[in-house]
């Protein structure tokens, strides 16, 4: 008997775990329920028994994904969290973003290690302004969406007008999967579309425990059985029962079909209804996200094309966090496997470096807990120790040290803050802070020729960001620290023109471009020389004054 080939069974191997993996993100408004929802996502899959909402009245329960001290104080996720867990065979990895826009930019990174995005939506409010600008960073991307229209159970918008809003203001077309049964406060239950039968919910302990559920069929038509019996009608009466009769019927002759092609292409969005804080339609939804979600796809680098199923091992690091584990100041290199199979312990290459990495101590999380793994494969998200080794857009590979993945770019600044330490006898424990959350993306650190190195110019997609960082030099590093903001409104990196070329090339002395008296002269934490402007005037004045003068408002970071 001719014995089996080992690289045909790794291949084997490989393929049968990247099959079972779903790694998707999901994104919404502030306040439409993502933390809820994933909470209850991590519920039915058994990774936890009870559910804590995000502001948790009820007990003293916070939501898992929400780690940060000052994520359960306010009630909002400010970084993305990393969740996996196992349900019916699949390997699920849940990429849960912040909400707000002022942590927008966290979240844009996240989407770029995700395979596909669940959409979540405001039931009473429908499509709002942050879902709509995540969508396109999705559809730029060409990111399968699904959508969840959640709080059902309390006054929302018609279901037809909400689908209607999908295609008007995000430009896709829907499938309604199922049909909330119940609309102004009476909701009920869901009508599953693919089964034929109502589905009306029971109570779940605040939304802490599993729903209970009652399933009726319904009858061909929605008629009589045929001994004149109607038990879908009895159970709803005849006002919600006609009204879903007629809702159906409209939509099995007028709405789009079902097609997974459509649905790959970002053309077609199947649509689920329900109540994630009241666990209502949650289960159904999770069943059939995995069973149509696309697993890992074939990624492209500088090499080419990349299969997940290809045997050598590669990834990238698109999330750097600092402190998950305050007891041991740590600081973990998230990455997403693009191919093959992690293995503990091993050696691949950094290509932006050229040089060896070995990947120790190998984590997978619930939030900030972890378990330390042996072995993951593509589609995974893992954590890395990092002992400041790692960039954001490293891509990292086990055969081919010039492979790169495109980098993750930064995204601009539009608020800026000069932040110095109150006491500088801490200066040591505020420049490691500093540096810290600089390198996980939080912020971008400039300074100013010719200042002291305590005081340093901070620039922050949003506003709140300023106020996560002050609390996290306080709670992390013990530094207290006064900001004062600034009026400036964009940073232009200087990239050539003059006598100089190429990034970071200075055309201009520094002291000698003309400029106006409120544009501030500084360099990032490369070196390189960076223009604050308060508005869009002082930038033509800049481009006008210096001849050959050019600028630039997003810098590539990690793979330059």
């Amino acid at each position: 008997m001719q014995d089996k080939d080992p690289e045909n069974e790794i291949r084997k191997r490989v393929r049968d775990e990247v099959g079972r993996r779903k790694t998707f993100a999901i994104i919404s408004h502030p306040d439409a329920g993502k933390t809820t929802l994933t909470e209850k996502l991590l519920l039915y899959g058994g990774a936890i028994r009870l559910a804590g909402s995000v502001k948790a009245r009820k007990a003293n329960k916070y939501a898992v994904s929400d780690w940060m001290e000052i994520e359960k104080q306010r009630g909002i996720s400010v970084t993305s969290s990393v969740l996996q867990f196992r349900y019916n065979n699949y390997c699920i990895n849940i990429l849960d973003t912040p909400g707000h826009q002022d942590f927008s930019e966290d979240t844009y990174r996240t989407l770029v290690a995700a395979d596909s995005a669940v959409m979540l939506i405001d039931g009473a409010k429908g499509v709002e302004e942050q879902t709509i600008k995540l969508f396109h960073v999705c559809r730029m991307r060409g990111i399968p969406i699904f959508t969840f229209i959640n709080k059902m159970d309390r006054a929302s918008k018609e279901p037809l007008a909400l689908m209607q809003e999908l295609e008007d203001v995000l430009g896709i077309r829907s499938c309604p999967m199922n049909w909330p049964v119940g609309t102004e406060g009476d909701f009920a239950g869901v009508y599953n579309r693919q089964l034929k039968q109502i589905e009306v919910y029971g109570g779940s302990s605040h939304g802490q425990t599993e729903a209970s559920v009652d399933v009726v069929s319904v009858g061909v038509g929605f008629g009589n059985g045929e001994d004149g019996s109607n038990p879908a009608k009895d159970l709803l009466g005849e006002y919600l029962y006609s009204k879903l009769k007629d809702d159906v019927e409209l939509l099995d002759m007028a709405g789009d079909d079902f097609d997974t092609g459509r649905i790959s292409r970002g053309e077609l969005t199947p649509v689920f209804f329900g109540s994630a804080m009241n666990n209502f339609g949650v289960k159904p939804f999770l069943e059939e996200f995995l069973k149509y979600a696309p697993a890992p796809g074939i990624r492209t680098s500088s090499s080419g094309e990349v299969d997940p199923e290809d045997a050598g091992f590669t990834g990238f690091v698109f999330k750097i966090q600092a402190n998950m584990n305050p007891t041991h100041r740590d600081r973990l290199a998230f990455i997403r496997i693009c191919s093959g199979s992690f293995s503990k312990g091993m050696e691949v290459y950094q290509p932006r470096t050229g040089r060896k990495v070995r990947l120790t101590q190998p984590q997978q999380m619930m939030a900030q807990d972890r378990v330390i793994i042996d072995e993951a494969y593509a589609g995974d998200i893992i954590g890395i120790f990092d002992p400041g080794i790692f960039k954001l857009g490293d891509t990292l590979s086990e055969n081919d040290p010039k492979l790169r993945y495109e980098g993750i770019p930064l995204f601009p600044a539009e608020h800026f803050a000069r932040v110095m330490t109150v006491d500088s006898m801490k200066r040591k424990q505020f420049l490691k802070g500093i540096d810290q959350l600089s390198e996980e993306g939080a912020i971008q650190v400039f300074r100013q020729p010719d200042i002291g190195v305590e005081t340093l110019v901070i620039g922050a997609v949003g506003v709140l960001q300023f106020e996560v960082l002050e609390y996290r030099l306080k709670h992390e590093y013990g530094v207290d620290i006064k900001t004062q903001i600034l009026p400036h409104k964009m940073a232009r990196w200087i990239t050539g023109g003059g006598a100089g070329t190429g990034a970071g090339a200075v055309p201009f002395a520094p002291g000698k471009l003309n400029i106006t008296s409120s544009t501030m002269i500084t360099t990032d934490d490369e070196g390189r020389f960076v223009l604050l402007f308060e508005n869009i005037w002082s930038e033509r004045w800049a481009l006008e004054k210096n001849k050959g003068l050019e600028l630039a408002d997003i810098v590539p970071v990690g793979n330059e």
